[in-house]
């Protein structure tokens, strides 16, 4: 049975576009009209324009304890309702209807990540019916693809609730391996503006490009230089953290 639920309820999540550059609004109300049948409440966090959304729940079991567990902290279920595009991608079936060959299923999000979010909402019925000693949180978010954008506005909620999770499982497509950490992530947008002048006066000017292009060249030898010098983490494939250029913008004069 709870096989067949996830099946469904993955079959309606994969039929909403979700791609970070859509809404997903609809996808949403969905989760919270099947929530609230299940007698879970549940409260969006929204985007600054309004047209996405972060979803938020506990379950706390059956009726008879569920106020003192929901007073306790957790164990959170997150993840993110958005998705990559098709566009350009060589699709043999519709990326937007489950699809079921040789034992696997198809869709746009089946492993990154609606069928974990699928799963999670399959439980909830028997999470409801049970004498949980803890409750069980239900984060959805939105733009992780590009950024993971929207989870920070539902940290900045979750920093007033009173309860916090202790523990927090992601359900990113693993391998159904354990993953308990990664070598984190520093991101900095920088701008190199110059200063204009005639072509004849080169020397008075200042040309960001040039700019740019030495500090994009810093950077390489700075990765070059972790590479072979470290620091190195055990336990990764990669042993030094990567330094990639994700947003630069020069100002040429």
């Amino acid at each position: 049975m709870a096989h067949t639920a996830t099946l469904q309820l993955l079959q309606d999540l994969i039929s909403f576009d979700t791609t970070s550059c859509n809404s997903n609004l609809e996808l949403m109300a969905y989760v919270q009209s099947y929530l609230n049948e299940q007698g879970v409440q549940s409260q969006l966090i929204y985007d600054e324009a309004g047209g996405k959304a972060n979803l938020y729940a506990t379950v706390a079991g059956s009726a008879a304890n569920n106020a003192e567990v929901a007073a306790k902290a957790g164990v959170m279920l997150s993840g993110h309702t958005d998705t990559v595009p098709v566009t350009g991608q060589n699709w043999t079936c519709d990326p937007y209807q489950l699809s079921e060959t040789d034992g696997r299923y198809y869709g746009r999000g089946t492993s990154d990540m609606k069928t974990f979010i699928a799963s999670a909402l399959a439980a909830v019925p028997a999470m409801q019916a049970a004498d949980l000693q803890v409750p069980v949180h239900l984060a959805f978010s939105y733009d992780e693809e590009i950024g993971c954008v929207g989870v920070r506005r539902m940290i900045d909620t979750l920093k007033d609730h009173p309860v916090k999770p202790a523990i927090c499982i992601i359900g990113e497509p693993t391998e159904m391996q354990v993953v308990t950490a990664h070598k984190g992530k520093l991101a900095a947008k920088v701008s190199v503006y110059g200063k204009e002048c005639h072509s004849g006066m080169a020397p008075y000017g200042v040309n960001a490009v040039n700019y740019a292009a030495r500090m994009i060249t810093w950077l390489e030898q700075l990765a070059h230089e972790k590479q072979t010098l470290g620091p190195f983490e055990d336990g990764y494939d990669i042993l030094t953290p990567p330094f990639t250029l994700a947003l630069f913008t020069a100002v040429p004069w």
